[in-house]
C-alpha cells in the first residue's frame, strides 16, 4: 500500500504537509498561500482535486492562513478539535471563517478519512488548543508532532507507535541563549508550552528507538535559532552514540523552512 509524503513548507513563516495515496490525499495544516499549495502539488504531480481533507494542529497563524479558503471556498472538510476551531474563527489571519466545512474531532478518539484511520492527541503548546496526529494506513503508521513544548507521556506514546515520524526540532539551545531574541521571547520558546529543541528531540529519539522507525523528518526549524545542518547533526550524533546508524537503520531529513521537500514514496 503506497503512501506519499511531501513537506510544502515547515517553519514559523508557514507550515503545510501532504500525505496521500494514489487515490486521495490530505493536507496537514495550511499556513501558506493557496497559489503556493497548488503550484507545489502540481510540480510534484499531485492532482489538487484529490485533496479530501485538511487536518489542523492548532490555531497559530503559520498553520491556518489558508484553511478558510480551502474549507469555505473549495468545500474541503477541515478537521480539528472544538478548541482549535474556535481559535480559527477568532483569528484575524483567517478571512473566511469555517462553517459548512467545519469538522469537530475529539482527542484520542479515532476517526476515518477514506482509508486513513486518524487519532488526534494532546500536545503542550501555548495556542488555544493543540494536537498531533497519528495516521494509520495498512502497515504504515505516520505521526506528526509539531509545536510541542515538551514530550509528555501521551506525545511519547504516539511517537513510539510510528514507523514514519515528523518531529519538531525548532531551535539550538546555544543559538537561542546567545541570540537576538528579547528575554521574554527566549523564555517563551524554551518553556514547557513553547517549542522543542534539537537536543530534546535527539535525546528522545536516541533513547526510545526500537528498530521499527524507518523515517524521521525534523520539522518547524527556527529561522533565527537553528539551521537544517545543525538540527540534522545533533540528532545524527546522538543516535550514533546509541549504535543507531542514520542511512542504514533509519532515514533522517531536516526539512527546509520555505523550500518544498522531495516527494517521499513510502512502500
Amino acid at each position: 500500500m503506497k503512501l506519499s509524503f511531501l513537506s510544502l513548507a515547515s517553519g514559523s513563516s508557514g507550515n503545510c504537509y501532504y500525505l496521500g495515496t494514489p487515490e486521495f490525499g490530505i493536507l496537514i495544516d495550511a499556513g501558506i498561500g493557496i497559489r503556493t499549495i497548488r503550484k507545489v502539488l502540481k510540480d510534484r504531480s499531485v492532482d489538487f482535486d484529490k485533496i479530501v481533507a485538511v487536518l489542523v494542529t492548532h490555531d497559530h497563524a503559520d498553520h491556518i492562513k489558508t484553511v478558510g479558503y480551502l474549507g469555505e471556498k473549495l468545500g474541503i472538510p477541515v478537521y480539528s478539535t472544538a478548541g482549535v476551531h474556535r481559535g480559527i474563527n477568532k483569528s484575524r489571519y483567517v478571512e473566511e471563517k469555517l462553517y459548512t466545512s467545519r469538522r469537530v474531532i475529539e482527542k484520542e478518539e479515532p476517526f476515518l478519512i477514506r482509508d486513513f484511520r486518524i487519532t488526534a492527541f494532546e500536545v503542550p503548546h501555548d495556542s488555544t488548543d493543540n494536537v498531533g496526529y497519528h495516521i494509520e494506513y495498512g502497515e504504515h503508521k505516520f505521526t506528526i508532532v509539531t509545536d510541542v513544548g515538551h514530550i509528555t507521556d501521551t506525545v511519547g506514546k504516539y511517537i513510539c507507535k510510528a514507523n514514519h515520524l515528523i518531529l519538531e526540532a525548532n531551535y539550538d539551545e546555544e543559538m537561542l541563549r546567545f541570540g537576538s531574541y528579547p528575554a521574554f521571547l527566549k523564555e517563551r520558546v524554551a518553556s514547557p508550552t513553547g517549542h522543542l529543541s534539537n537536543r530534546e528531540a535527539a535525546e528522545f529519539l536516541a533513547t526510545h528507538y526500537d528498530g521499527t522507525l524507518k523515517n524521521i523528518w525534523l520539522c518547524h526549524l527556527s529561522r533565527d535559532n537553528n539551521h537544517p545542518e545543525l538540527a540534522y547533526k545533533t540528532v545524527d550524533i546522538r543516535l550514533f552514540q546509541e549504535g543507531i546508524r542514520v542511512g542504514k537503520d533509519v532515514s533522517l531529513v531536516a526539512l527546509k523552512r520555505t523550500t518544498p521537500s522531495e516527494m517521499y514514496e513510502l512502500d
